[in-house]
């Protein structure tokens, strides 16, 4: 089980195929990873049970960047709608 507070700011997001594609602004809540905002200002989520590992300072998924950019969320798992 992966402990959250191991999970810090600016830890890189690694992918299954071990390339970086995001990088961590914070945990949200108990379960899900907010992301840094990518290159058009658009923060993005992931949640908790993708992550595989901690690898030193890195966080490991358990899918491709190309698939996680595709399921990733842009809003948080709890927002409303404003």
């Amino acid at each position: 089980m992966i402990q959250t507070n191991q999970i810090q700011p600016d830890m890189p997001v690694v992918c299954s195929e071990d390339g970086q594609f995001a990088t961590v602004d914070h945990m949200e809540g108990t379960d899900t990873l907010k992301l840094k905002k990518d290159d058009s200002g658009q923060h993005h989520y992931i949640p908790l049970s993708w992550v595989t590992s901690i690898e030193g300072d890195k966080v490991k998924i358990d899918r491709p960047g190309d698939q996680a950019m595709q399921e990733w969320s842009q809003t948080p798992p709890t927002a409303t709608g404003h």
